[in-house]
């Protein structure tokens, strides 16, 4: 939405800013012309430079000469092949995480948490929901199920400023040796968007996954539903001629996006 009484230049870079926030012009696609920018504004062809110049300062577009502005793909990639927390997975992408509980109390294990913990139906378990922040803007919302005995060892810990990944290697000596990972496409609920900032509906990468210490013993099942428009996922293969699997996995990467 443009803004009465600010600098034509600045309304034009702040409605550009937005289409590309919203998604409707994606990485490496192109934002509208010189010409249609003048037109659509009808304003002079250096108010249009100066704000397509003001979103090339922030690293939003680039310019190929001759063709156009372009949206820059400024999403940093993470390594998924190794198992990561949520404070490596920010540092890497260069965001200040942070976390925000919304819930952490007892619960009775239904459904696919029992399943993932291995316990039986209505067992007394523990549930932690969190809203994840990535330079204070919300990138993700986690839903944790924990057996009470772990859920126990994060007591008078700030779950705020620190993962149970840390809490639990650093502060207990309870390893994290492996995980399992389940990725598909949700719309988002009432509550949760509400919690991500996007509108019900809206598409939503949803993560499952399933973390154990020494010899599979479950630590935590976890639901974390990232937002679409702040990250995507790729896949890099290579191939090893001569062997029995000549195709490995090499990079299985989450690409956050920072938030314009």
């Amino acid at each position: 939405m443009l803004k009465p009484g600010t600098p034509r230049h600045e309304q034009i870079s702040d409605w550009l800013r937005e289409q590309i926030q919203d998604g409707v012009y994606t990485a490496d696609t192109q934002i509208p012309s010189e010409n249609q920018l003048t037109t659509r504004f009808a304003v002079s062809r250096i108010t249009v430079r100066r704000a397509l110049q003001t979103l090339e300062n922030e690293g939003l577009i680039y310019r190929r000469q001759g063709l156009g502005s372009f949206v820059k793909d400024t999403r940093v990639r993470q390594g998924l092949v190794r198992l990561t927390d949520f404070i490596e997975d920010m540092a890497q992408a260069g965001l200040e995480a942070s976390s925000r509980i919304l819930h952490f109390d007892r619960e009775k294990a239904t459904g696919r948490a029992a399943q993932a913990l291995a316990v039986p139906q209505d067992h007394l378990i523990f549930r932690l929901d969190r809203l994840r922040l990535g330079d204070g803007e919300p990138i993700a919302f986690d839903q944790t199920w924990m057996p009470v005995f772990y859920a126990g060892l994060l007591d008078g810990h700030d779950l705020e400023q620190t993962t149970i990944y840390r809490i639990l290697e650093k502060q207990s000596g309870i390893t994290v040796e492996g995980g399992r990972y389940r990725i598909k496409a949700v719309n988002a609920k009432t509550e949760v968007a509400q919690y991500l900032a996007v509108p019900r509906g809206r598409a939503l990468l949803l993560i499952e996954r399933t973390s154990f210490t020494l010899n599979e013993t479950p630590i935590y099942y976890q639901r974390r539903y990232y937002r679409s428009d702040r990250v995507t996922y790729e896949l890099a293969l290579e191939r090893r001629p001569g062997e029995q699997h000549p195709t490995a996995l090499r990079d299985f990467e989450p690409v956050f996006k920072p938030n314009p």
